[in-house]
């Protein structure tokens, strides 16, 4: 990537590296983020995603290399690029003691508003994140999702240009999780958002693009779509079958261009796959074929592809 500055990017790194001792936490990353785009850091634990948003928060200084928020350089302007951001972490930082709107209005009064800018904010704000019938109850008798809602919230008050989310929806039931990524789906556009997360359907779900990170290092980019084309264009049967034998492996093998074993079945990419086929192949061969399906490629398949393990490892 060139190291000029890119006129419509709202975050741009520059050969960004952490180290701690031997270990590189993120090495030589570069990034462009436009503008309004909801832009996705996925990976696995580990894989120095919070480790990157510490270091273009101004958190945690770069051991190599540089990154700009909306034109500011987080080295040499720190303090610029803390008022165009503000972040809602991993682990919320809630004064669970205090109710909805008492946090609202610390919050704001950090940031300078008066009475009135901060009662109006916090009213929006409460609004947005469903938490109005609630916003007078002491925060230590939230549930995790309002807790998260109402730090993405706080977020908000400063009316940032740049959003960083980091792991919004770690640990929380598929329910809350669901109603957090409406909340997200609804600052589209409006602000500028990194999202890091290792939930791959929150990625394909909601970014604009997707950068996969592992060990330190980018090793894919793209629109979740790009991603998933990139593995193959052919189609994946899937079989799930008993009593697959070699035999019948091999008999697959010198039909298919690619056949994979699975446990319980067979992986079969091939255009022209087709289930009276395969049930052709196996029953002579004493394997009964319990159900077939199409597979639809997720960012774990391709996660998978370029490193050899599991996204969620």
């Amino acid at each position: 990537m060139s190291s000029a500055i890119e006129n419509d990017a709202a975050i741009q790194t520059f050969g960004l590296s952490r180290t701690y001792g031997p270990l590189r936490a993120v090495d030589r990353v570069d990034l462009s983020v436009k503008t309004g785009e909801l832009f996705s850091l996925l990976g696995p634990n580990g894989a120095g995603k919070t480790t990157t948003i510490k270091m273009l928060c101004c958190l945690l200084r770069p051991t190599g290399g540089t990154a700009t928020i909306v034109g500011y350089d987080i080295q040499q302007d720190p303090l610029s690029v803390k008022r165009a951001i503000a972040v809602s972490p991993q682990e919320t930082a809630i004064a669970e003691r205090l109710n909805a709107w008492e946090n609202l209005s610390l919050m704001a009064g950090l940031h300078g508003l008066d009475k009135q800018a901060t009662r109006k904010k916090s009213g929006e704000l409460l609004e947005m994140m469903a938490l109005t019938g609630r916003a007078k109850e002491r925060v230590k008798n939230y549930s995790g999702g309002m807790k998260r809602r109402l730090s993405i919230a706080m977020a908000l008050v400063s009316d940032p240009q740049v959003l960083f989310l980091d792991e919004p929806t770690l640990g929380l039931d598929p329910q809350s999780r669901r109603a957090i990524w409406e909340h997200i789906e609804a600052l589209k556009g409006r602000k500028t958002i990194l999202l890091t997360t290792h939930y791959l359907e929150e990625a394909d779900a909601m970014a604009d693009r997707v950068a996969v990170i592992d060990e330190g290092k980018i090793i894919a980019l793209g629109t979740p779509a790009e991603l998933k084309g990139s593995i193959s264009d052919a189609p994946v049967m899937v079989v799930e079958a008993e009593n697959l034998t070699a035999e019948a492996l091999e008999a697959l093998r010198q039909r298919y261009p690619v056949v994979r074993a699975i446990e319980g079945g067979v992986e079969i990419e091939a255009e022209e796959a087709n289930v009276y086929d395969i049930q052709d192949v196996l029953r002579p061969r004493g394997v009964t074929v319990q159900s077939t399906y199409r597979k639809q490629t997720t960012l774990d398949d391709v996660f998978l592809h370029l490193t050899g393990k599991q996204l969620r490892e």
